[in-house]
């Protein structure tokens, strides 16, 4: 065989090679969608809504009292488009909070618990279970609303660069940041899509659909779970829950995606 034509049989072959692996991966996404549009019809996220609710509501603590005076940006008790509206920040702290660290500080202002050894218990127990509860109810009345999260205040403008700092610093034994996962257009783990953070549909599939139920451990997690976990995969040390450094990252996709629809509770796989 003449080597020009060996050349060309070898570039058809490498040819189909990659359109074969390209339209898999495509099949794969497209099927990957359909489950998470299946398991969406019976997102187990709205029992944990109903028990943030109940939470909300109860007497508990200290000072025996609810959480219904707590403001969570909107007024004292107002809770319906209060998630749109975070990580925001807060006169009375003087810091900007997401939702969590908000809740934090109402149950110690409101009810007295000692937010410092709530920071130290491990998810899903103690009072942490009952923040992802609440975080659950809460973000589902902002269900369809736009988000609302643009810096304006100069706390807010210091933490949407720090979380935009903090999502391409590279550290740890592998050298990653949150950017070597969702930096990028088209980037996949395993069977996983991973969005591209740095733009506005991107970090609106990064932020909307969190707090979420977990299909494959059966639980429900929180944001900050979720950044608890993209952490341990980078390999760094465990953040500092509800940290101005959590918050900051949280802060930089809201406010990236910001304009986008809510659409918590999410469910993933």
């Amino acid at each position: 065989m003449p080597k020009e034509t060996s050349v060309k049989s070898l570039l058809i072959v490498a040819s189909l090679c990659a359109a074969t692996a390209a339209g898999a991966q495509g099949s794969t996404s497209v099927e990957i969608e359909k489950y998470r549009q299946m398991i969406a019809e019976g997102n187990p996220a709205e029992l944990y809504e109903a028990q943030g609710e109940e939470i909300w509501k109860k007497a508990d603590g200290p000072k025996k009292a609810s959480l219904e005076q707590c403001d969570l940006g909107l007024g004292a008790g107002v809770v319906k488009g209060a998630y749109a509206q975070l990580p925001r920040h807060f006169k009375d702290t003087d810091r900007v909070q997401d939702l969590e660290s908000r809740l934090l500080t109402c149950l110690e202002t409101q009810q007295g618990f000692n937010a410092q050894e709530v920071v130290k218990t491990p998810f899903g127990k103690g009072k942490k279970a009952d923040i992802v509860a609440l975080t659950a109810w809460v973000s589902g009345l902002s269900k369809g609303m736009k988000v609302n999260v643009v810096p304006t205040h100069a706390r807010e403008k210091e933490a949407f660069a720090l979380g935009r700092k903090a999502f391409y610093f590279q550290a740890g034994t592998h050298d990653f940041a949150c950017a070597s996962c969702h930096g990028e257009d088209g980037r996949r783990i395993r069977l996983q899509d991973l969005p591209n953070i740095t733009t506005k549909e991107g970090a609106a599939q990064g932020w909307t659909t969190w707090p979420a139920y977990r299909v494959s451990n059966g639980q429900m997690w929180s944001m900050q779970h979720r950044l608890n976990d993209c952490f341990r995969q980078q390999r760094f040390p465990e953040p500092v829950y509800g940290s101005d450094l959590t918050v900051a990252l949280s802060y930089f996709m809201a406010a990236t995606s910001s304009g986008a629809v809510m659409a918590t509770p999410g469910i993933k796989r």
